[in-house]
């Protein structure tokens, strides 16, 4: 039963493809002469599969025996394994079944024809009669039927009817009794000469007689559907009023006329063809087979050669596939004219194979002489010039040249529209084409609109489980994964990969780009184990079905590659790059586009492993690529100039990075529409070099600029606006606005707890910003929350020795040392070390990063001769890893330098201070706040030294470079404020002390808690300076406010703590003395 879900009374006339394919194959069938053979493979088929008992097997035996004693009809109503078995696989359009049974399906409809013709000229005479058929049907199936009434319904299959209304209600009520089925009594209005079907009654001829009264149509008998209402209360039976009619689905009937004439001709040779055209790769194989080899003429062989190699071509197995065409081709050359169009057809099929197998430039030969042919001898519009246009455009897209390939496709397109019916599956194609040029330029909603244009013409006009389904489905789920909605993504991918594992062979390489593309959802959710299994099932496919060095191999290794990368395993990624680089440097051309995408896996890969130079010889390579094969303002080059951008960004040499990432942002808007997510990228990568430069200001415009385009681009809830809202919180932090930067970063995690898994690692790292907030505004407790969900996290989702595990337990490490829980702190440093030392090269900067941490612990201990020999190391690491001229060298300078100037060996420690400053004002731009720190150190050490004049003018050119940079609230002001008091104080001049130690509490008031240890020292500061002025009742208030900070976030037994205490006491005892000899009172103290 053929119906469709309707809206309207166009789409009611809607008939379901299965409709015109079973018709195709009728008609089909109808031209072959069957021999006894074919009865005796149905009769083998049926003891095989469909016999359970002796009597089933006495049944079909009689069957094969005695066939031609008695007429098709009486065989079909007699034998329940001849009517049960050709309508259940008409109904479900089993090819396999129908071909089986294809002499009984001729047979059967030519006697119902032949009685027809008889009886209508005889008995029937014009005058409409009515028929009844009870059956049951499932709720689905009734729901379709209610939402198509006042249309279409067609029986694909033969249709018993009755004269007698009792029998057939009987039937309907039978079906009451199972709650899945629906009752329907059909009560069916016929007028003989409003039939496109024969019809007969079978009362003389049949095995029931006239016990039911029974008419037979044959099949593709079509109604419209005119009433239903239910006829028992229960709703579980229904009447349906039907009237038979000769209209039909003009659409599908135009698309039917199109396919016939396509498969022309007739025979087992046609047969073949509609199997092919109907996804039934299996079957016309094995008939192609068959027919050649009853074949001897080598002219008809043609034709066969090629019909076969476009099955095998279908199925993957490309080495047959050549050959094939290559015998087919080989005829044609000999017995037709160059221009005649199959030899052009010749050349469009070879053409494939080689585009499947990455040689592009053949590919695109073969094509090119097709279409030349093609332009000889056939006109313009003709539709064989569409496949040619459509297979160029695919070569230029494969290529990275989008706007000719976009050129060709529509010009595929225009001729189909123009040449066939708009069902027809050849435009699904080319909308599915011009939909994947859209997606490539990441115009999504356009991609999605003609992708879903190609599904609903597929719907119209495939069968359900078709291959080219899949196709569209996979389209579809690739715009979703680019808009990181992963679930919908997945619903499409994990279609796709069913319809093909039921249509195609197991090896099969769409198979493997379904579990690549499953993969990637996998990938882009960290769920790396997934993610592998798919990545690996694809390659296993590919290993099985393409030579060695094709390009989709080289394809899975980088997929592989990039898993590992991800979980931290660099070693075994490098491996698998490496692999798809050997690949492809034996498949393509030098200078494709694929190899530079592998110089820039490569790239990536010793970025992070810190070896810089190696990873800019390799983008390197990769641009240069780009440059001899891309347009100048192709925007891969862009990714190019990025990637070199962010490895000089990496090596602190901001000018070049600048303009590297400059250049990338360049191509992009010569390219992209305003609002491309593409533009973001570069707006955030540009703002991370600012950032580093300590240009806040600068970074937070780029920064603010990628977010607006995201929020107009994307969806609100993709991932890449975390990003922005990361770096903006970044900025904000660095500048000092901790609420901003806190409300930036839990926006970010809100985003991402939306649209990612709940141990996806990006999580973690948005726990680790927010607690690296709550660090800064000394709620310790807070920031331990939070760094132990994102290591948590980070545990459940990464390898033991991933390295984001080492950031982590140092961050943890420096919240404990920071509380003052020293061997904590320096157990999470360690543990960070021993990862580190696990996965990273011996002389990774990340190692140095944990040395300093270490080494930090160890001088607040006071162990300075160990704090030295880490921080040392930490040196000598960074000397071998960087440029000399890189920022963290300075950082180290300044630890060696803070030990020796706590151990009194002040020339050394000035000695290191002074590096620290000479490497700073190579690497960085006057303003950086990082020299700033450095001019406070040397202001601390000339300080100690008492050249107080020296001190006050570090101190000072510190100060103008943060009054400079930073906000006014900014922690590093408090620093300044607080050093050049402290020098003010040396120099004995204490209200000039005063005035900036307030100014140092006043900026820690707006963005510290009372107990935060910078403002609890501050207090203290101050309380000291009124002590030396004898202002002893201000003193007293200051030094209370340090107690009473220090006794909130600070241990009992802590140094500072005491320290507080004692000079509070010192001070009570002061101003009592005070009061006794004054005799005045000023309350209770």
């Amino acid at each position: 039963m053929s119906t469709t879900d309707a809206s309207s009374k166009a789409e009611s006339d809607k008939l379901d493809c299965s409709f015109m394919y079973t018709q195709i194959l009728k008609e089909t069938l109808l031209t072959i002469e069957f021999k006894e053979e074919h009865i005796k493979q149905f009769t083998d088929y049926c003891l095989e599969k469909i016999a359970k008992d002796e009597h089933d097997i006495n049944s079909i035996s009689k069957f094969e025996r005695e066939y031609h004693n008695q007429t098709p009809i009486q065989w079909y109503t007699s034998d329940w394994f001849v009517y049960s078995t050709i309508n259940q696989a008409l109904r479900l359009m089993d090819v396999n079944i129908i071909m089986k049974m294809g002499f009984f399906l001729c047979d059967l409809h030519r006697e119902i024809t032949q009685l027809h013709s008889q009886q209508f000229d005889k008995d029937y005479s014009g005058n409409s009669f009515t028929l009844y058929r009870g059956q049951g049907l499932t709720k689905a199936d009734f729901d379709r039927l209610e939402n198509t009434k006042g249309g279409l319904i067609a029986f694909n299959n033969f249709l018993s009817t009755s004269k007698d209304l009792a029998v057939s209600h009987m039937f309907a009520e039978s079906n009451m009794s199972d709650p899945n089925l629906v009752g329907i009594l059909f009560v069916m209005t016929v007028n003989p000469s409003q039939s496109t079907t024969s019809f007969a009654s079978i009362t003389e001829v049949g095995q029931f007689g006239d016990q039911e009264a029974e008419i037979l149509f044959s099949m593709h008998s079509v109604f419209r559907i005119q009433h239903i209402e239910p006829i028992h209360e229960s709703n579980h039976m229904y009447r349906v009023d039907l009237t038979l009619t000769s209209d039909t689905d003009n659409d599908l009937q135009s698309l039917t006329d199109r396919i016939q004439q396509e498969i022309s001709g007739s025979g087992w040779y046609s047969l073949g063809v509609l199997l092919r055209k109907m996804g039934r790769f299996d079957k016309a194989e094995e008939l192609y087979q068959v027919l050649l080899d009853q074949t001897a003429d080598e002219k008809l062989r043609a034709p066969i050669y090629h019909e076969l190699a476009i099955v095998k071509d279908n199925r993957g197995e490309y080495g047959e596939t050549m050959k094939l065409f290559e015998k087919a081709l080989a005829i044609q050359e000999q017995s037709l004219h160059f221009l005649h169009p199959n030899v052009a057809n010749s050349y469009i099929c070879i053409g494939n194979v080689y585009n499947a197998q990455g040689n592009y430039s053949k590919a695109l030969s073969y094509y090119e002489k097709a279409l030349e042919i093609q332009k000889q001898s056939l006109p313009s519009n003709h539709v064989d010039l569409s496949a040619s246009y459509n297979n160029i455009g695919n070569v230029y897209k494969v290529e990275g040249d989008y706007s000719k390939a976009a050129s060709f496709y529509a010009e595929a397109l225009e001729i189909r529209k123009r040449s066939l019916p708009p069902n027809h599956p050849d435009l699904a194609a080319s909308y599915n084409n011009v939909g994947n040029v859209y997606e490539t330029m990441d115009d999504y909603l356009r991609a999605v609109f003609y992708y879903e244009k190609a599904l609903e013409i597929q719907q119209r006009s495939l069968p359900p489980n078709h291959p080219d389904f899949a196709s569209s489905h996979n389209n579809i789920g690739n715009v979703y994964n680019s808009e990181a909605d992963y679930s919908k993504a997945l619903v499409h991918y994990e279609k796709a990969l069913e319809l093909q594992t039921q249509s195609l062979l197991p090896n099969h390489t769409a198979l493997a780009s379904s579990h690549v593309n499953i993969g990637h959802v996998y990938n882009s959710k960290a769920d790396y184990s997934k993610a592998l299994s798919h990545y690996e099932k694809a390659l296993q496919i590919q290993n099985q079905s393409l030579p060695p060095t094709h390009p989709a191999l080289a394809d899975s290794y980088n997929n592989i590659g990039q898993i590992y990368d991800s979980k931290g395993d660099y070693s075994t990624a490098l491996l698998n790059f490496e692999k798809a680089l050997e690949i492809q440097k034996q498949s393509l051309p030098p200078n494709h586009p694929d190899l530079a995408g592998s110089y820039n896996n490569m790239g990536g890969l010793y970025r992070k492993i810190a070896n810089y130079s190696q990873a800019l010889s390799y983008y390197e390579k990769s641009l240069e690529i780009q440059k001899r094969s891309l347009p100048s303002n192709h925007r891969d080059l862009g990714v190019s100039y990025s990637n070199i951008g962010n490895v000089y960004n990496s090596e602190a040499d901001y000018s070049k990075a600048v303009f590297y990432c400059e250049k990338a942002l360049e191509i992009k808007e010569q390219t992209l529409p305003l609002n491309h997510p593409d533009l973001a990228k570069s707006h955030n990568t540009i703002g991370n070099v600012y950032n580093r430069m300590g240009d806040y200001s600068k970074a937070l415009v780029c920064f603010e600029k990628a977010l607006a385009i995201q929020k107009k681009s994307l969806l609100p809830t993709h991932p890449d606006l975390t990003g922005s809202y990361n770096n903006i919180g970044v900025v904000h932090c660095m500048m000092g606005d901790y609420s901003q930067a806190l409300t930036c970063f839990e926006r970010a995690l809100e985003l991402r707890q939306q649209s990612l898994s709940p141990n996806h690692t990006d999580l973690g790292a948005s726990y680790n910003n927010i607690g690296a907030v709550y660090d800064s505004k000394g709620d310790y407790s807070a920031a331990l929350l939070n760094f132990e969900k994102a290591l948590e996290i980070q545990k459940q989702s990464l390898s033991p020795n991933h390295p984001n595990l080492a950031g982590s337990h140092n961050n943890i490490g420096q919240l404990y040392r920071k509380i003052g829980d020293l061997s904590k702190a320096l157990s999470f440093h360690e543990k960070a070390l021993e990862i580190q030392k696990q996965s990273l090269s011996p002389n990774h900067p990340d190692l140095a990063s944990s040395h300093i941490c270490i080494g930090n612990v160890h001088n607040i201990e006071g162990n300075y001769s160990k704090a030295l020999v880490h921080y040392e190391k930490a040196l000598e690491i960074q000397e071998q890893s960087l440029p000399l001229n890189h920022p963290d060298l300075a950082k180290s300078h300044v630890c060696i330098g803070t030990v020796c100037n706590t151990e009194g060996d002040y020339s050394k420690a000035l000695s290191h201070y002074e590096k620290a400053v000479e490497i700073q004002n190579l690497s960085l731009p006057p303003t950086h706040p990082d020299l700033a720190g450095s001019y406070n150190n040397i202001g601390q050490v000339y300080c100690k030294i008492g050249d107080l004049s020296k001190a006050l003018s570090f101190h000072a050119k510190a100060l103008k470079i943060r009054e400079q940079t930073l906000s006014p609230v900014d922690p590093d002001l408090c620093a300044s404020y607080t050093n050049i008091g402290a020098v003010y104080d040396s120099i004995g001049d204490y209200p000039a002390a005063v005035a900036n130690y307030e100014k140092a509490a006043e900026i820690q008031r707006q963005l510290l808690p009372l107990k935060h240890p910078h403002l609890t020292a501050s207090h203290n500061n101050i309380g000291d300076l009124y002590s030396k002025m004898d202002d002893h009742l201000k003193a007293f208030s200051f030094y209370a406010l340090a107690v009473r900070g220090a006794q909130q976030s600070l241990p009992s037994h802590h140094a500072h703590l005491a320290l507080y205490r004692r000079n509070l006491e010192r001070v009570r005892n002061k101003v009592i003395a005070s009061q006794n000899y004054s005799g005045e009172s000023t309350g209770k103290l």
